[in-house]
């Protein structure tokens, strides 16, 4: 079953939305936006897509599954903008990524 619900009430008091707020910014009924956090209906795709680009998320955020189900549009299009680097240039990155990942890890480790 899909929590959908959960999503779209994390994602609106994100904002400091009030229902009213977010079924305005999508052109439906607050009475609607209600349904779906409670999880009574689910959104239609059409509904899906204006909720993921009025939060700036991919809808598989928004429904939780899929590859990318944990990532937020940020860091997916940072992904994406590393993925044209040159080998060089990516290399380095990482290098630098994975030393703040280690030294992170490390801390949690002995703390």
């Amino acid at each position: 079953m899909l929590n959908i619900g959960n999503r779209i009430v994390e994602l609106r008091k994100a904002k400091n939305w009030s229902q009213t707020d977010l079924a305005s910014a999508i052109n439906a009924s607050r009475d609607m936006i209600g349904k779906y956090e409670r999880n009574d209906n689910l959104p239609s795709i059409e509904v899906a897509l204006k909720l993921s680009k009025v939060f700036d998320i991919s809808i598989d955020y928004l429904i939780g599954e899929g590859k990318y189900a944990s990532y937020n549009k940020e860091t997916i299009k940072r992904l994406q903008d590393i993925e044209v680097l040159d080998h060089s240039t990516r290399t380095t990155l990482f290098q630098i990524i994975d030393t703040f990942l280690r030294d992170a890890k490390t801390r949690k480790a002995y703390s």
